[in-house]
């Protein structure tokens, strides 16, 4: 289902977007190739983190060790040519510890100066790993950082370097000890990825390929110049005047004050806002330039709903005691206008 675009292009102009959405296409069909060779069975998750680079967002990662979302990042940074780096989330990790700080130094003539000294923020994609057990003060010097792209140490702004990407991780299982994200702040993150155990076929296939004398690596597919061109593109294409509609109709559905499901008024506490349909649209436009079309459909609505919404929606105290989930509210209001 391809939806007519919104804006009309005239000929030539169309004729230019097309062959450069058909381009882009190709290219990035290599970049899910040489990701694929080094994560296995990850498909789904591959397209999706994809999907939120080329939307200039950011992505909250969930799953269990051992499934490979560091490898992910480094992968990731190497295919698109980015400077990627790590930072390991504890209790004890100060603001300054990723954004930076100023050290007085002492010159040869005996002349004091501070010097700022760039923390690991300062790379064009960084890995927060179990980024609920930093406490709530570097939580939020990290995400204003991701809403502004540029920190502030001593009244002085630093701007972050282009393209800039956070890859947040959470692990389910482990809760002690940790300080859950504000809804708020969840909200600054394009999408929330849930990662799932591989099938048999992929656990044979890694197995055998990650345990012998050479494993098979990454190799580069693009640039970080050529990722913003694509970001600008993802921009420029069209959406049709239905999937307008069905973003705006799914996330509106979604909140209690305003939907006309009485579950959603029964057992939502409180919905998406609008920077979820800004998010939406984004994610719509960067999936249809995935899969080399000219136009999203609302076939992309639909899948992208759950990723974009699920952390973007609270369940009230009944919801939760019945066994909810945020997944199954989101289903249904796809299947109320799909």
């Amino acid at each position: 289902m391809t939806a007519s675009p919104t804006v009309p292009f005239d000929d030539a102009s169309g004729a230019r977007l097309a062959e450069e959405i058909e381009a882009l296409g190709q290219r990035l069909h290599s970049v899910r190739e040489s990701i694929g060779r080094v994560i296995f069975g990850q498909q789904r998750v591959i397209d999706q983190t994809i999907i939120t680079l080329l939307a200039g967002g950011h992505a909250l990662v969930i799953g269990v060790p051992g499934l490979a979302k560091t490898r992910l990042v480094e992968t990731l940074g190497t295919v698109f040519g980015l400077d990627d780096k790590r930072v390991q989330c504890t209790p004890d990790l100060m603001p300054a510890d990723i954004l930076g700080s100023e050290v007085l130094e002492e010159s040869d003539s005996g002349r004091r100066a501070f010097r700022f000294i760039a923390g690991p923020v300062f790379c064009q994609v960084l890995m927060a790993d179990e980024i609920n057990r930093a406490s709530p003060r570097t939580q939020s010097a990290l995400l204003q950082a991701m809403q502004e792209h540029r920190v502030t140490v001593a009244g002085e702004h630093h701007y972050l370097p282009r393209p800039f990407h956070v890859l947040a991780t959470q692990n389910p299982l482990e809760q002690e000890g940790t300080y859950p994200l504000p809804e708020a702040q969840l909200d600054r993150f394009l999408m929330e990825i849930g990662i799932g155990y591989p099938d048999l076929d992929a656990e044979r296939h890694m197995l055998i390929a990650t345990t012998g004398v050479k494993e098979a690596e990454a190799v580069p597919v693009m640039t970080a110049e050529e990722l913003i061109a694509a970001q600008r593109v993802v921009r420029r294409v069209p959406v049709g005047e239905s999937v307008v509609e069905a973003i705006l109709a799914l996330v509106r559905m979604g909140r209690p004050e305003e939907s006309e499901l009485p579950e959603i008024r029964g057992q939502v506490a409180w919905g998406p806002g609008p920077r979820a349909s800004q998010s939406l649209m984004l994610a719509v436009r960067a999936r249809a330039l995935l899969d080399g079309r000219l136009a999203p459909s609302i076939d992309d609505v639909i899948e992208l709903a759950n990723p974009v919404l699920r952390h973007r929606m609270a369940l009230n105290f009944t919801a939760r005691a019945e066994g909810v989930r945020v997944d199954d509210i989101i289903d249904r209001l796809c299947e109320s206008f799909a």
